[in-house]
């Protein structure tokens, strides 16, 4: 870990926690294309507090990157590992001097109020994090609850003229592309309180956040100002409000409580009152750290060394920052149609990158969360019911649209078929509808012609194959509900995949109005947002499938035309062009671990029969992509689905169809896991002969029998099951290799696993 510059006060340490959270390494993911957030938080809080650098560019996504060494000031929210910024409300920053009101810039921060900093002067834990402001000498430590982050600012003994600014206007934000528009309202309540809110529209439209502020010292001398300009009123709107507090002599060590709310400021107030009513920050600290040690607990394993319990830990930590919560301490919050709900029944919350954690986090959820998923599906009903289609890419009460797809199906048509009950199943099947049938997004082209053309819509193979999964997925949740006219219309329309197959070249293709593929075709040509497929090309799409990969495996000509076709994807190399994202990243020939739609390919060797293919690329992807170093992802975190690909890679199996309770063997990648599957249940993944060269699966057991398959379903697992792997340093090529022993994913067969 960091340590702390002896130049530096006595910063409290957060007391050693025994594994897993002592593994915890916040730093991995944060250089590079990771954009993981830095700082403090408990698991699914609404508060993600820690420092904020003077944006440089896309790596600044989170609003830190490892490579940067000036902080501008410390907000109070942040996003983790998104590929667009947004947030860093209520900036908040301690310095020494002459007053200044401008963070100033990144070459010369000291003409602001922003301040070098040193790595050897940080400590960054899950629940904690410090600072030391080089240019200030002041010490920072931030700590967090679920609503509430609490400040603590140590000043110099010697020198003169004490400052705290909070700055409204500043966000999150890349001004090379985005130009938010602010706005910002500041009020003192009292000599110990501040309210107001911060209004912005960049990535999530006319957003709103309020909050409260309480100080262990008096506001004696408080000022608003309005750009540069004090102003001499007790509350101030406008478009650059700040607030400044000064200190007539030294202070020493001082705190601020920062509440948030989507309600009101007395909201956040009250929050403040409910979550954090003393004085204590020690304490905070050790209650955030209980909190993630209980969450990071509900897996356990043993490793191979150290570094590798590193990548784990803090991937499964990864995977626990969001969806963050989005309601008050009172369950009251603001909805997407302005309305505020009071005392709501559920948990509310926000944050969904559902194109991304659709794939493996929520899965991952249903197994290790079960408590939390039907607030979520309860959440994703009332976005709904407020905005007419369920949530896409929902970013505190605002519908981004980003991404393709109506990714919250797979998450609903999972939680349901895996007998989660809590949530109104006639509400959601009439979501699901409502959001498939549409005109938007090339949806009015896929009713009226069973395919979006290409020249009429962009990105049409990626929103086409997406809507084919998630069709699917209505139509298995249909079909379990009894309502089998819904059950019928879906399964077709989860079957229009096919139209777009090339049978000559073995690709997913672009089709135009005429009918035709469009010529000239290049399979490896990407373009950015304006092509034919999203954030990927043909060699990377022709594999997103997971609801009917046998159908696939037949189409490419049957199982060992369709594995010469996909070895073939780790090891052909071109230029994916100019116009190519910066998302697509990780290669391997042409698979990319860097981006989602990838991340079931390697899993697909076992519906052929070759499940000894996927452990040896399983393990070449883990031991190439993940690493205990700052720059240890490959690609964006997306809100923790990159991280989430390990943990669920690591225990041995992988939900390549994220809706039908299927988990397909790879390798483990750890020696043994157990799991708190809830109910008082735990999974148990045991290894025989575990070794850095035994990849390969030799034989199995489950609760001691026999098991030949390569596959075990979600009711094994939450029935608190033990898996035993014999594992060995060649391939045994005949497990899994029977057509009986293989995973399946079509209709009638998927559903066996509940």
């Amino acid at each position: 870990m960091p340590f702390i510059l002896s130049a530096q006060p006595t910063i409290h340490r957060v007391p050693k926690e025994a594994a897993p959270v002592t593994y915890v390494d916040p730093y991995i993911g944060t250089a590079a294309h990771g954009h993981v957030f830095l700082g403090a938080s408990v698991p699914f809080g609404a508060v993600q507090v820690g420092p904020s650098n003077i944006n440089k560019g896309w790596d600044w996504c989170s609003g830190y990157n490892y490579s940067d060494d000036v902080v501008k000031g410390f907000a109070q929210n942040h996003l983790n590992g998104t590929g667009i910024p947004d947030l860093g409300d209520i900036l908040i920053m301690p310095y020494t001097g002459d007053v200044r009101t401008e963070p100033g810039t990144q070459q010369n921060p000291t003409s602001g109020y922003a301040s070098h900093y040193d790595h050897r002067g940080e400590v960054a834990r899950p629940a904690y994090y410090s600072v030391w402001l080089k240019d200030y000498a002041v010490g920072v430590e931030l700590t967090a609850t679920e609503r509430v982050a609490f400040h603590r600012y140590h000043f110099p003994k010697d020198g003169n003229r004490f400052h705290i600014i909070i700055d409204l206007l500043q966000g999150n934000f890349d001004a090379g592309w985005q130009h938010p528009q602010v706005k910002g309202y500041m009020q003192k309540l009292n000599d110990s309180t501040l309210i107001g809110w911060r209004n912005s529209s960049q990535w999530a439209k006319d957003r709103r956040i309020y909050f409260a502020i309480r100080t262990n010292f008096p506001l004696s001398d408080f000022a608003l100002i309005n750009g540069d300009n004090p102003i001499k009123a007790g509350s101030l709107e406008a478009d650059t409000v700040k607030g400044l507090i000064s200190f007539a002599s030294n202070p020493g060590t001082v705190m601020l409580k920062v509440g948030v709310s989507n309600v009101s400021g007395e909201k956040a107030l009250a929050n403040i009152n409910a979550e954090i009513p003393a004085w204590d920050f020690n304490d905070i600290v050790r209650q955030g750290n209980e909190k993630w040690r209980k969450a990071l607990d509900k897996i356990t394993i043993e490793a191979a060394d150290t570094n590798q319990r590193k990548v784990f830990y803090t991937a499964l930590y990864h995977t626990m920052i969001a969806p963050a919560l989005y309601n008050d301490h009172d369950s009251s919050y603001r909805g997407v149609d302005g309305k505020v709900i009071e005392h709501a029944r559920y948990n509310n919350y926000t944050i969904f990158s559902l194109w991304d954690t659709y794939r493996t986090l929520n899965p991952l959820m249903t197994l290790i969360h079960p408590e939390r998923v039907n607030d979520i599906i309860n959440t994703m009903l009332a976005i709904y019911v407020q905005q007419g289609k369920l949530p896409i890419w929902h970013l505190q009460g605002r519908e981004t649209d980003c991404m393709v797809g109506y990714s919250a199906v797979p998450i609903i048509a999972d939680a349901y078929l895996q007998g989660f009950r809590g949530f109104d199943a006639n509400v959601a099947l009439q979501a699901m509808k409502a959001s498939s049938t549409r005109d938007d997004y090339g949806m009015k082209y896929l009713k009226q012609e069973g395919y979006i053309p290409a020249d009429k819509e962009r990105e049409s193979v990626s929103k086409a194959l997406e809507y084919a999964i998630d069709d699917w997925c209505i139509a298995r949740m249909a079909a379990k509900m009894g309502r089998t006219e819904d059950a019928q219309y879906y399964t077709k329309r989860g079957e229009l995949f096919t139209r777009y197959f090339d049978t000559t070249t073995k690709f997913m293709r672009p089709v135009l109005a005429s009918g035709h593929f469009r010529e000239p075709f290049n399979p490896f040509q990407s373009i950015h947002e304006w092509g034919d497929y999203t954030e990927g090309n043909a060699w990377q799409y022709t594999w997103l499938v997971p609801q009917d990969v046998e159908k696939l495996i037949r189409m490419m000509g049957g199982d060992k035309a369709f594995v010469t076709k996909l070895d073939s994807l780790f090891v052909v190399s071109e230029s994916m062009g100019s116009q190519a994202s910066p998302d697509i990243s990780g290669l391997i020939g042409m698979y990319a671990m860097g981006n989602e739609p990838n991340h079931h390919i390697a899993y697909l060797y076992d519906f052929a029969g070759y499940p000894w293919k996927t452990a040896e690329k399983i393990k070449a992807i883990a031991d190439s992509f993940y690493t205990a170093r700052n720059d240890g992802l490959c690609g964006n975190d997306d809100a923790g689905q990159m991280s989430a690909w390990y943990v669920m890679s690591a225990l041995g199996f992988y939900p390549v169809n994220p809706a039908n309770g299927i988990f397909v063997f790879g390798t483990p990648l750890v020696r043994k896991a157990v799991l708190q599957v809830g109910e008082g249940k735990r999974f148990t993944m045991q290894t025989v002969n575990f070794g850095k060269k035994n990849i390969y699966i030799q034989k199995a057991t489950l609760n001691g029998a026999r098991y030949l398959k390569s596959y075990i379903d979600f009711k094994e697992i939450k029935a608190g099951s033990t898996l035993v792997l014999y594992m060995g340093d060649q391939p045994n090529f005949q497990f899994g290799a029977a057509p009986g022993d293989r995973p399946m994913s079509s209709p009638g067969t998927a559903m066996r696993g509940q």
